[in-house]
């Protein structure tokens, strides 16, 4: 109890020295035209704070206002014929609520972890530190580099099996990118958790049957400033091409480092300007945070079977497949595009089952937005690791980067039958073995609106 009131205390702390969105509302906008898409990009560099990386018609738009300026918006978007909803009253109070514990929850624990509540980075490294102790024969905490304010880019590896032959199947789990996005690390350590203590059969086996390499926050300085600064701060924290910036002087430092891999770099997606949310940096790779992932996966692939790679991020409800910048029949550019749907539409399939949610599966471009320089672009374009997906986590806007404390476990037990069922799609089709054997099905998959079936 005084142990809780300690932290109920310290959290109050933090909040208090941290940016305000007191009364900040956000509305939903979707535009009907490319007039519509002009008007909202105006808006934005007026300094508008938009939770879309991309405006595109006929996408919803979710536009952050200060409390300053919603009258005006309002009025604005009324004689500009733009028909907004509002979907968030007051910022402010999902933070706090966030914050909070939740409430008559499965108390699932392993350690001192728990997850009705959101960590911070100090309290998510320590336990990985305990996880080392608890699991000395299967657990080793690994450090890959380290970021710019000198933080460790921390994780674990989980290996059952103490005499492995060579070149052994792994897996490589990436949370924690962008740093607003807290359910993803929450949901990565729930991924550790499952791997070490499910007694489910399934998930045992692909526990046990690949050495893995999980890593819940790759952006440690950016999600330890979203605890202390601004809650939604989204970009590393890297000052070195700051600018002044009209509608908040902070956000002219840091990359976004899910623009900033060494694949097609600066193509599409991204920006140039130090004071946007994908400001993908001076040049590729030149952030610490991406070429540590850049090397550790480089070495996996020398080092081993490296099959999967998977990238956690919100909001949305997706499974993204490479590549971002490519939609209709271009997604063939990628030569297992069939075999990637599939185990994704599957995966979903069965995570729909678990809560009833909803997930979408396709390239960023064809169901979210054009992107270059991602993390998982690159593993698939350039490490050339086989199986490879981003997922975009809940909710589809109602809390967006805000989602409750309560919704961290459902999403989490969802999100682990959908990768025990894309392993199962994987293994059928013959990846374990390097020599893929088509299902006796017929896999079909859907390319800018025509059935294609692969014999």
């Amino acid at each position: 109890m005084i142990l809780k009131l300690i932290c109920v205390v310290f959290a109050l702390i933090v909040v208090s020295n941290a940016i305000s969105y007191e009364n900040y509302k956000v509305y939903k906008v979707v535009p009907t035209s490319e007039q519509q898409v002009q008007i909202l990009t105006d808006l934005r560099k007026t300094g508008f704070e938009f939770w879309n990386d991309i405006i595109s018609v006929g996408s919803d738009a979710r536009i952050m206002v200060p409390p300053e300026n919603n009258e005006e918006f309002v009025k604005y978007s009324a004689s500009v014929g733009l028909n907004i909803t509002l979907t968030i009253s007051d910022v402010q109070k999902l933070i706090d609520a966030q914050l909070k514990p939740a409430e008559n929850m499965d108390r699932a624990s392993l350690g001192s972890f728990t997850w009705n509540s959101y960590h911070n980075l100090a309290e998510i490294h320590a336990w990985l530190d305990e996880l080392q102790e608890m699991y000395p024969n299967v657990v080793e905490t690994v450090t890959i580099g380290h970021s710019l304010e000198g933080r460790a880019i921390k994780g674990v590896i989980i290996d059952f099996q103490s005499e492995r032959e060579d070149n052994p199947l792994t897996g490589m789990i990436e949370g924690g990118i962008h740093a607003r996005e807290w359910i993803s690390p929450a949901t990565v350590t729930w991924i550790i958790k499952e791997f070490l203590t499910s007694t489910d059969a399934d998930v045992r086996f692909l526990a046990e049957t690949f050495v893995w390499h999980i890593f819940p926050v790759a952006n440690p300085d950016g999600y330890v400033h979203t605890f202390t600064n601004d809650r939604l701060w989204r970009k590393n924290r890297n000052p070195a091409n700051f600018v002044s910036c009209s509608s908040n002087n902070d956000l002219g430092n840091g990359i976004d480092l899910n623009r900033n891999f060494d694949f097609l770099w600066m193509t599409t997606g991204a920006s140039q300007n130090p004071c946007d949310q994908t400001y993908a940096g001076p040049s590729a790779a030149s952030e610490l945070e991406a070429q540590a992932i850049s090397n550790y996966v480089l070495q996996l692939k020398r080092d081993s079977n490296l099959l999967y790679y998977f990238a956690f991020h919100s909001y949305s409800q997706m499974i993204l497949i490479p590549y971002s910048h490519v939609s209709g029949l271009d997604v063939l550019e990628l030569d297992n595009y069939g075999d990637l749907y599939e185990i994704a539409i599957r995966g979903a399939q069965k995570l729909t089952e678990k809560h009833g949610t909803a997930y979408t599966v396709g390239t960023s471009a064809e169901i979210l937005y054009e992107v270059s320089g991602s993390s998982f672009d690159w593993v698939k374009g350039i490490a050339e690791v086989p199986i490879v997906y981003l997922f975009e986590l809940r909710d589809i806007g109602e809390f967006g980067f805000l989602l409750p404390a309560e919704q961290i476990i459902p999403n989490s037990e969802e999100i682990v039958a959908c990768l025990v069922e894309m392993d199962k799609t994987t293994r059928a089709i013959g990846y374990y073995s390097g020599a893929k054997s088509v299902l006796a099905s017929a896999l079909t998959f859907t390319v800018a609106g025509v059935l294609i079936a692969l014999q």
